[in-house]
């Protein structure tokens, strides 16, 4: 991780935000860490919720039906 300190924010702040476009950047203040920058992109995987998987077998018949609905209507082999 990229590290900058609390002055290097107000003295170069483009630079810091470039390095943030590559990755996490740590901001310390007084030799100690107290933020941590990221993409917006990085953020919203951080937050997102779980995924969830199943196992087809334990699913219920709601559960069954909402995953057949997700997938459309059910294609034809006949051409």
């Amino acid at each position: 991780m990229v590290r900058f300190s609390l002055t290097d924010l107000n003295r170069s702040p483009g630079a810091i935000v470039e390095a943030a476009h590559r990755g996490p950047v740590e901001l310390t203040g007084r030799g100690k860490r107290k933020f941590v920058l990221l993409s917006a992109e990085d953020y919203d995987r951080l937050v997102a919720p779980p995924r969830r998987a199943f196992h087809i077998q334990s699913m219920t018949q709601a559960e069954l039906d909402f995953f057949y609905a997700g997938l459309g209507p059910a294609q034809s082999d006949e051409a």
